[in-house]
């Protein structure tokens, strides 16, 4: 199976790939679906059930503000982290959501976002069904999503275009585990990121790769930096912030890295602990290749 690097690392919000990442793009589906089929016009209300470990534990994982913010048009790689709270606050108040931001419906979130917490779907646990209503409260319209993993997400027959399909190119150095990947470099005389490179470039040319990699990169960067002046508890948490105090540690003995080596694993584990906190107040990370391992791969590379 042919997975580019850009299916692997994406732009997302926390605190999970799998409860949040996943559940936004399969609503942002849902909605593009009614668009698509013009019948966003006859829809007078939204349901929506969460099934198996999304039913259970979604609440926590800010699987409902992920729903809200998918049916609403917005995206894990672009959506105003810091103006959720406030847009949840107005659908409490108003009972109001406009779908993709234009077509006005009834929600309530406690009556029309329902957790199920003892049911399960049949094909993933990470089940969603979703469910659209015209005013005479017919069914206008319903799919059944799965969130796979990873932010990727299928529905029940795989006709909604999923976020990962198996892809129909042919790569140069086409491998299936880690033992082959390293033959190939051997018997080619590459390393292992040049031939990487080379498989890129059956999807889309050097410049475009190294743009969007710098993309990620810059943000994998923002979000340390963030991860390390934030202090207070971590909201819904009740747990304290330690980035930002250890960052000042740190930086109040800059030479300690001269005089000891083993100091520089102090800021990498500085620069992962930033980005984990970050992912649990559901601010913006790399899904790299889940939230749960969000910090790993900024962590390597700022070292």
């Amino acid at each position: 199976m042919a997975i580019s690097t850009f299916d692997l690392f994406t732009i997302g919000i926390g605190p999970s790939s799998s409860h949040t990442v996943g559940p936004m793009r399969a609503a942002r589906t849902f909605a593009t679906k009614l668009q698509e089929r013009s019948l966003l016009g006859k829809v007078d209300r939204l349901s929506v059930h969460l099934y198996g470990s999304l039913g259970a534990t979604g609440r926590g994982h800010g699987s409902d503000k992920a729903i809200v913010l998918g049916l609403e048009g917005a995206t894990p790689e672009s959506v105003d982290v810091d103006g959720i709270s406030q847009r949840m606050d107005n659908l409490r108040e108003s009972a109001r959501l406009h779908i993709l931001d234009s077509h006005e419906v009834s929600f309530n979130l406690r009556e029309d976002l329902v957790f199920e917490k003892r049911e399960s779907l049949p094909g993933h646990p990470n089940g969603m069904r979703f469910n659209a209503h015209d005013k005479n409260g017919n069914e206008v319209f319903s799919r059944v999503y799965y969130s796979v993993g990873g932010g990727f997400v299928v529905n029940e027959d795989k006709t909604d275009d999923p976020v990962i399909v198996e892809s129909a190119v042919d790569l140069p150095y086409a491998f299936e585990s880690g033992e082959e990947l390293l033959k190939l470099c051997d018997k080619h005389q590459l390393s292992i990121s040049d031939l990487m490179l080379q498989n890129e470039l059956a999807w889309r040319n050097e410049e475009d790769i190294r743009s969007q990699l710098l993309h990620i990169w810059h943000a994998m960067q923002a979000c340390v930096n963030k991860g390390c002046k934030s202090t207070g508890l971590m909201p819904g948490l009740k747990v304290k912030r330690r980035a930002a105090a250890l960052y000042e540690q740190l930086s109040s003995h800059p030479e300690a890295a001269l005089r000891d080596p083993l100091t520089i694993m102090d800021w990498v584990n500085l620069y992962a602990l930033a980005v984990n906190e970050e992912n649990a107040v559901g601010g913006r990370v790399v899904t790299a290749p889940t939230n749960g391992a969000a910090g790993i791969i900024p962590a390597v590379l700022h070292y």
